[in-house]
């Protein structure tokens, strides 16, 4: 069950990524731009207007695609986003940032 949730995640995630954007998600991570986090949801590091949209609108639609996930599988969403930002952080292509455990943002 913890691994079809976990392939849900990170299709949803990755359909995300491929939405139309001025800036994708894609792009951001590779310019050093947003970083993934343990919680699940990515982090804004450049902290300019298209940065800071591209993180609200990319942690919106996750939120919501983790509450779903969470109440077909009668687990919390933080559960869920938790699971999501473990495996995000593991996934992140090399140059991408990541914030570790201790709160401090890692080049990966």
């Amino acid at each position: 069950m913890m691994k079809t949730i976990l392939k849900a995640v990170l299709l949803t995630s990755l359909l995300m990524s491929q939405q139309v954007m001025a800036l994708t998600l894609t792009e951001a991570r590779q310019q050093g731009r947003v970083g993934e986090t343990y919680s699940g949801y990515i982090a804004p590091i450049k902290q300019d207007k298209e940065t800071l949209a591209l993180v609200k609108s990319i942690n919106e639609a996750r939120s919501q695609n983790y509450q779903k996930l969470a109440d077909s599988n009668n687990i919390s969403a933080n559960q869920v986003a938790e699971l999501a930002g473990q495996k995000l952080v593991a996934r992140a292509q090399a140059g991408e940032y990541v914030r570790g455990i201790n709160g401090q943002w890692m080049k990966k």
